[in-house]
């Protein structure tokens, strides 16, 4: 049984806007906890803290989606690795140490 599309789409803006809603809460009140004593500013309004949250994600976070970046970059690099030697696979283990223990790839265990 499919779900409507015009459902799915109230459901996701729903959500969206409930979660703009907490974070301009939060943004109010980490401000008014942090700011004031700190740096002696003054508190600001709920409103503020929206329009603080909008600019903020203007001009550091942008509006684009981060998911599909990490796949991109996933594909890159086993496509990297599948066309290195085994001495630049070697090479490039050594150099990346996870805790003190050699790197290594799952794209190796594939192979």
């Amino acid at each position: 049984m499919g779900r409507h599309p015009v459902l799915k789409g109230i459901r996701i803006a729903l959500v969206v806007f409930v979660a703009f809603i907490a974070f301009g809460f939060l943004v109010e009140v980490l401000w008014n906890t942090l700011v004031p004593p700190i740096f002696g500013w003054h508190t600001i309004t709920f409103w503020q803290g929206l329009g603080l949250l909008l600019l903020s994600k203007i001009l550091f976070g942008g509006f684009h989606r981060h998911g599909g970046d990490r796949s991109c970059w996933r594909q890159r690099m086993k496509d990297r690795w599948e066309h290195m030697t085994p001495e630049e696979r070697e090479k490039f283990r050594s150099g990346m140490r996870c805790g003190g223990a050699p790197f290594t790839s799952s794209a190796e265990h594939q192979i």
